[in-house]
């Protein structure tokens, strides 16, 4: 039997167990998987949004490494395991309701988050005075990629979860 075949966390209980208690009881969507926002430990600088499906959420809890679902590979992700940028999980927090997580880590490698070569994947911006739909032209905020992404994975195309 696999993690994924049975239950790893407690039962969710009244809505005031669950904002006011101290049980751990992540509420998964209906995909089975919940958001991730991931922050540099030391700056508080946002690195990335992923999400974790119960056994990537107890196998980070165990190993203070981060571990993801990729919904495109559907499958275990450990962030670093091709890249080399790992995260070292320095503080796990869950929300009032318990359906999103927040980490802050500590990354190894080339200390990039994004599977393009930057530091963060909130590398561009939306200027204030852009246009609207398909006028809108993005800003890029980081002056230039840590990695060179087909030197770290290949030439592999339009997998956004990749590291």
């Amino acid at each position: 039997m696999s993690l994924s075949d049975k239950a790893i966390f407690a039962e969710r209980g009244t809505t005031d167990d669950i904002e006011t208690g101290c049980l751990f009881t992540p509420k998964f969507d209906e995909n089975g998987v919940l958001p991730v926002v991931a922050t540099d430990a030391a700056t508080g600088e946002v690195l990335m949004l992923a999400y974790m499906n119960e056994e990537a959420l107890a196998e980070t809890i165990k190993t203070r490494r981060a571990t993801y679902w990729s919904r495109s590979r559907k499958q275990i992700w450990r962030k670093g395991e091709t890249s080399g940028n790992v995260q070292h999980v320095v503080e796990i927090r869950t929300d009032c309701d318990q359906d999103a997580i927040w980490i802050r880590v500590k990354m190894d490698g080339h200390g990039a988050a994004c599977h393009v070569g930057h530091r963060s994947c909130f590398y561009r911006s939306i200027p204030e005075q852009g246009g609207t739909g398909r006028e809108t032209e993005l800003r890029v905020t980081e002056d230039a990629r840590i990695f060179d992404p087909d030197d770290v994975y290949g030439d592999v195309d339009g997998d956004s979860d990749s590291g």
